[in-house]
Parts: C-alpha cells; structure tokens; sequence
C-alpha cells in the first residue's frame, strides 16, 4: 500500500522543516472567518508540530476557486517565487484542498503540501498516547486517505498482471490501494473494540461508585488542562500550544461543601474538526455524553472567544450530548483583561447564574465556581438545628454518613446537631 500522503517524515536529529501557512480567504463563502485570527491559528497549528519551522505565512484573497489549482494562475507564480526565495519545503493550507490540488500545487511548487485536515491529523497523530487514542488517530488516517483514492491516484490507475496472488488479474492499483486500506481498517476496529469493552468495564466499575462526572470542555487551548491541575492538584501538560491535552484525564475532586466528583479533562474542539477526527474520538469524548455536569471552558481575552464558543457548541451537538445537561459557561483568563473589561465579564458573571468568571492562573473564582457545581449537582446548602434523642441514635450515624454535621453537643435527654445540607439530603432525613 502507498504511503500516506499527509505523513511528514521526521529525523532523530535537530533539523528542521521549513514551512509556509497560506489561508485562503474566500469573499463569497457563507461560512468564512476572520482571517487575520484564523491565519493566526493556523500558524499555531503548524508550530504545534515538531521540527517544523514556520518561516513566513500569507493570507491570500480569492473571489472563487480554481478546481485544478486552488489559486489562480498569477498568484500561483507569484506564491512559487517566494517559496523559492524562502527554501520552503513544506505549505500548509489553512483549509480544504482536493488530491487533484494537492498534486498540481506540489508539482508547480515543488514542495510537500498538508490542508487543514491533514495537519491536525498530523498533531494528533503526533500527541496521542494512551492505546485507544493512537488506534482512533490511525482510523481516522487511513479514512481519510481512502477518500482522497479516487482523484489523488488516477495517474496510477493501470492494470496489474501477475498470477493473482495479490487481489488478481486485472485488478487496477487504485482497487488495490483501497482494499489494503480497508483490510487495515478492519484490523483496527478489532483492536479497537477490544480497548472500548475493557473501558466499558472501567465505566462500569466507577458507576458503581455514586460520583457525579464533571466534564471540561473548550475550544483548544482554552486553559482547560490549566483549570484541572488547580483544582485536583494533578500535573497534566500545560503548554500554549493547540492540542496540548489529547487523551482525556480523570480525577476525583471533593468539592468545597460539596460531594466528591470526578472531573474529566477532555481533548480541545477546533473550527473545521476534521469529521474523521469526530467520528473517530466519539469513543474517547463518552466522559461528556455522561457528564452530570460540563464545564464549558473559555478563553475570555481570545478575539474570537464567541465564534470558538459557538464551534464548542456546535460540536457537542453533533456529539448527541443530551440538551438536558447542565451546562456552565466558564470565563477564563480574565487576568489577560483589563481592568474595564475584566469588570465587565465580572458583572456578566455576576448577573448570569450560568457564568462563571475565572483565571485559573491566579485562581480567582475558582471557590464560587466549585460552590456553584456543589449546589448544581446537590441544590443549595442551608444550615439547620436538630435535636435528637438517645433513642435516635440511627438518625444521628446517618448524619455522620452523610458529612453534613457541622458540630454536635451532648445534652441531658440526647444531641443538638448543627448541619449544613441540601433540599435532598433534608427530604432523605425526613423519611429515615
């Protein structure tokens, strides 16, 4: 089978690729984005990589697309000059590109070429570390070359001879391609399979402990993995860089005058999540279709901070996440504000129960935010005073079981209790 063709080869040494990023940026496309931001973040995505060093980067202005080449004729010249100039190896295209683009634009520049796609598949298959993330991240290759076998290969389509031995005579290098790919893909499901049951058995056992999930969310690189290390102490990799976090982390938090919960920390969305990509980490994304609760994690200070919340929400739709979930809307990095709009997210926050206004950095709002969780998943808190008799003494152990005994006295006739707990732990004690 033919080599994938998005594959960058790497080297055990320090050399490095030189890379351009071009965002095409389309005037008549219903859906297109800002393109100093979006270039940007393409830029981002591409320093993502190891050994790749992003040299020079353009936005190119275009009324329509050529179906050959993307770009029409002179800027294609003009472009192919100045990757000359600049000994440039590698271009990334900030969006889709066909085969049939991708190998006229290599052979009129004499470069390697990546769309969108096929960098991101790149990072993750570059960041995938547990098993089931490096199969999903396989998966999700090789279908993504198996759509791309009908125009990228039509040069190789000729007839094999032979004695049959390999798919027959007769059967054209494109049939062949496709098979292998197909045989791989069967061979990956299998594996596959075999890690989701043993999850499954994971989930199972934890269902078994009564620990609501809560689920963080986010665009990448929304300060997320940021927000996890502070609230449970743990050590995932924090870095600025797009899809620092791939394979989901989990940990049990106990929350302040709360229950104990477990708080995932899921991979970062993206605009243009590739559907291969979607449909492949389905299985790993499990964590947020049974969340309790999801934190929706915002980089409050990023320009296009509601456009990346509308591509979150977006995708967890096309998740199948159930629309009765509880959802927060969690403002981070409000440190990288100033002071007026650091303000006025405060005052947002403030008037709105379903946001939150935090930095994880400094750790401001971190308490109302764990409160706010508490009182979602067990109703406001409320102080009371009970008294119980010796005879009650079943009563008062259920207290104790619960950890909502805040003090006790002994009396001549039994106990006086103060208690801090919610509208069901109340209700659950009126029918002991």
């Amino acid at each position: 089978m033919s080599k994938p063709d998005f594959q960058i080869d790497e080297t055990d040494g320090p050399a490095q690729t030189r890379a351009w990023v071009l965002h095409p940026d389309i005037k008549n496309d219903n859906d297109r984005r800002e393109p100093i931001p979006a270039l940007a973040e393409a830029i981002a995505l591409a320093e993502a990589l190891p050994n790749i060093e992003v040299v020079g980067s353009a936005i190119v202005p275009l009324r329509t697309l050529s179906a050959g080449f993307l770009f029409g004729k002179g800027k294609i010249e003009e472009i192919r000059q100045t990757l000359h100039d600049e000994e440039i190896e590698l271009v990334l295209v900030d969006g889709s590109v066909t085969p049939v683009q991708q190998r006229n634009l290599e052979k009129a520049w004499d470069v390697k070429l990546l769309d969108r796609t096929a960098l991101i598949l790149e990072i993750f298959s570059d960041r995938a570390a547990t098993r089931e993330g490096v199969l999903q991240v396989e998966m999700a290759a090789l279908n993504y070359q198996r759509t791309r076998l009908v125009r990228a290969w039509t040069h190789l389509e000729r007839q094999r001879g032979g004695l049959g031995f390999v798919g027959g005579p007769g059967e054209t290098q494109i049939e062949s391609d496709r098979r292998a790919i197909d045989e791989q893909l069967v061979r990956l499901r299998r594996q596959l399979e075999k890690v989701v049951k043993t999850r499954a058995l994971h989930r199972a056992a934890r269902a078994k402990i009564p620990f609501p999930i809560v689920a963080l969310v986010g665009y990448t690189n929304a300060g997320k993995s940021t927000l996890f290390n502070k609230l449970t102490g743990a050590d995932v990799l924090v870095k600025d860089m797009l899809f620092a976090t791939l394979d989901p982390t989990m940990r049990s938090l106990e929350l302040l005058d709360g229950p104990e919960i477990i708080l995932s920390d899921t991979v970062g969305f993206i605009s243009d999540l590739p559907t291969e990509l979607v449909a492949a980490f389905r299985a790993t994304l499990e964590e947020v279709l049974a969340a309790d609760i999801i934190l929706h994690v915002r980089d409050i200070s990023h320009a296009e901070t509601e456009e990346q919340a509308r591509n979150v929400r977006d995708i967890l739709t096309s998740l199948g996440v159930p629309s009765e979930t509880r959802t927060f809307e969690v403002w981070n990095k409000i440190d990288l504000l100033g002071p007026a709009a650091a303000d006025a997210v405060r005052e947002r926050s403030l008037r709105d129960d379903a946001v939150l206004a935090i930095s994880s950095l400094t750790g401001e709002g971190l308490e109302l935010l764990q409160t706010t969780v508490a009182e979602a998943l067990q109703g406001a808190l409320r102080t009371a005073e009970l008294s119980l008799t010796f005879a009650e003494g079943r009563k008062r152990a259920w207290l104790f079981a619960q950890e909502v005994v805040l003090s006790e006295t002994q009396t001549e006739d039994g106990f006086e209790l103060e208690v801090r707990w919610s509208a069901d732990v109340e209700a659950a004690y009126q029918r002991l």
